[in-house]
């Protein structure tokens, strides 16, 4: 289905706006999106410092996937070893609001989600 077919709806199995949304709220796209947020172009290896548990192969696939939906540039330097940083475009930059949003309801409700599954696991004999 293209979104000329229809109204996008994430619920439609068949709506590629799923792909999209899936791509955003993976493990990996809003860390990376969060340092990218400054606006600024950033190197590979800065952005895997930055994005601690990332291998280098997954941040790879996460920015050629981001790359592919228009939400990162990506710029090669000429160097030994060849320099590539990445900065957000118009599009991604919209994808920074929401996603800081995520992240600072996760980091504000730490604790008290931190109790919530101690209580749970306590119940459930975990």
């Amino acid at each position: 289905m293209t979104t000329t077919q229809r109204r996008p709806n994430v619920l439609d199995r068949e709506c590629p706006s799923r792909t999209a949304l899936r791509h955003l709220t993976d493990r990996w796209t809003p860390l990376i999106v969060a340092v990218l947020g400054s606006g600024e172009f950033i190197r590979f290896t800065e952005l895997k410092k930055e994005v601690q548990g990332i291998s280098p192969k997954v941040l790879t696939e996460t920015l050629r996937s981001m790359e592919r939906d228009g939400l990162v540039t990506r710029r090669v330097t000429a160097s030994i070893p060849p320099r590539v940083d990445y900065q957000l475009t118009d599009l991604g930059h919209t994808t920074v609001p929401p996603l800081t949003a995520l992240r600072q309801w996760a980091e504000e409700h730490i604790a008290v989600i931190e109790k919530n599954r101690e209580s749970y696991d306590r119940a459930n004999g975990a």
